[in-house]
Formats: C-alpha cells, structure tokens, sequence
C-alpha cells in the first residue's frame, strides 16, 4: 500500500520555485552554499530556511567545510521520490480507483 501521507512532506517541499531550483543546482553534484546564494541571488537566512526544509524531509544533506556549508541530494531519496512518483502516475491493476469498487463489489 502506497503511504501518501508520509510522501506529502517531500512534495511539499518541493512546492517553492526557489527550492526547485535548489535541487535542480543540486542534481550537478555536491555544492556550496556561496554558489547557491550568488546563483538565487538570496539572503543568507532565505538559504538556510529552504536548506532546512530541504534537508528535513530528507531530500538533501550539507556538509561543513570551514564557515561554508556543502550542500548535495541524498540519492536514496531521489530514488524513492522516482519510483513513488511513478507508481502514483502509471496505470495498473491494484489501483486506488479499483479499490472502491473492489469493496463496493464484496460488500454486496
């Protein structure tokens, strides 16, 4: 059974363009937050508040290297967030729309 709730807090997450675009600077491989901050042209607290979110729901990790924080994508959770995402947008025979008349059905 698919655990929408507990998959609600990535998208989410997601849900803010700068944070997209976070990722998407991401998806290149680990980066510094200095890179981030010149690329979004945004505060130092506005970067630390979407890192937060970021990392809180799992999608991302940092990494202190002297004052600087390096920031990458957990890859497990990228895969996972794929494969849900997937599973939620392709046809198949044990769906939720099935389910209901599944029920209906042996409730007669």
């Amino acid at each position: 059974m698919i655990q929408y709730e507990s998959k609600a807090g990535l998208f989410k997450a997601l849900s803010d363009p700068n944070r997209l675009m976070i990722v998407d600077m991401l998806s290149c491989g680990e980066i510094c937050a200095c890179k981030i901050l010149e690329r979004l042209k945004i505060t130092q607290p506005t970067l630390s508040h979407h890192m937060k979110i970021l990392c809180g729901c799992g999608l991302a990790k940092g990494r202190k290297e002297g004052k600087w924080t390096h920031y990458s994508l957990v890859e497990k959770k990228v895969q996972d967030m794929k494969k849900f995402l997937c599973a939620i947008t392709t046809s198949k025979v044990r769906c939720i729309c099935n389910e209901g008349r599944r029920k209906l059905h042996e409730g007669k």
